[in-house]
């Protein structure tokens, strides 16, 4: 049984005759008379009575709306693949750093949902270890990780597009070390206490170094340290990105340390080296570019030669 069969007595039905059905076809008629015998063989009696009139059988009005259905369903298969491949449908799967997924995740399903409304997008958050491990795991498409990554996950992945964002101090206005510009030794005196927060792959040394000075210290997660900071209390290292609005409003503020270098986060966003970028998931990335260049976060450079290979092959598919 195929779709020229299950066709062929669609038209039928609909002309009322094998001869015009035939002319609508573009077939002659013993073309259609052998595919309508076919599907006869196939669901074993007659689906027409002949004559000077034809008429569907019992069997042939019991099997047409099946017959349609099928057909529809097929209709409705041939578009969803041309819709997917220009990227207006299909699957996309996103992991984002927690940090990241407020400034540059969520802003870019923004911009991305609205053009694309019959492309499905889940995304997740959470820390690097764990998107890393359900994108090698097939379980993520794309994922926005800290960067480098190291062996042996490194050759697995390749980096799509790269991210830099400074580190700054950050404490509520009213701290004593907002009055101004700092050295570590008052970072380390007047924090009290001194949050470490792991926005790298492990602590940077520079803050694990004040920490070590600090008469107290405490590790929180992100969320809980900047409620904290947001309350008065404490001082501590936070990705620029993940208290953007807090800054902007003045409840936050930033204190150069001046005797410290300044510190910065590498991310990037990561794709399996060995997987395809499907063209819902290629416009997706653009979104996220063009997301993360309004937040200057687009870091110089461009991404290993394998992930630019394939993610140009994506964009040729897309076009």
């Amino acid at each position: 049984m195929d779709v020229d069969q299950l066709a062929a007595l669609d038209r039928v039905v609909r002309e009322g005759s094998f001869s015009r059905a035939a002319l609508a076809l573009g077939l002659g008629q013993p073309a259609v008379s052998a595919r309508i015998q076919a599907l006869e063989a196939k669901v074993g009696g007659l689906l027409f009575h002949r004559g000077r009139r034809i008429a569907l059988t019992a069997l042939g009005e019991t099997f047409l709306p099946f017959a349609r259905r099928a057909l529809e369903v097929l209709r409705e298969g041939v578009g969803a693949a041309q819709l997917a491949q220009v990227g207006q449908r299909g699957r996309v799967r996103l992991g984002v750093l927690g940090s990241l997924a407020g400034g540059l995740g969520g802003p870019a399903l923004a911009r991305f949902l609205p053009a694309h409304p019959e492309v499905h997008v889940w995304m997740r958050s959470g820390n690097h270890e764990e998107l890393l491990e359900q994108l090698l795991d097939g379980l993520l498409d794309l994922a926005v990780i800290t960067w480098p990554c190291p062996e042996p996950a490194s050759s697995a992945v390749g980096a799509v597009l790269l991210f830099r964002e400074p580190v700054p101090l950050v404490v509520h206005p009213r701290h004593p070390l907002a009055r101004g510009e700092a050295d570590a030794a008052a970072v380390a005196a007047l924090a009290t206490p001194l949050i470490r927060l792991r926005w790298w792959q492990s602590h940077h040394p520079v803050v694990t170094a004040l920490a070590d000075r600090a008469p107290r210290a405490v590790e929180l997660p992100m969320e809980a340290a900047r409620q904290l900071v947001a309350s008065g209390t404490g001082a501590g290292f936070f990705t620029r990105t993940y208290v953007a609005d807090d800054l902007a409003r003045g409840d936050l503020v930033e204190v150069p340390v001046r005797d410290l270098p300044r510190l910065h986060r590498d991310a990037a966003l990561v794709r399996r080296v060995r997987s395809d970028l499907s063209p819902a998931g290629a416009a997706l990335v653009e979104a996220l570019r063009a997301q993360a260049a309004a937040l200057g976060l687009l870091r110089p450079g461009r991404p290993a030669p394998e992930a630019r290979r394939r993610a140009g092959r994506a964009r040729l598919r897309k076009t």
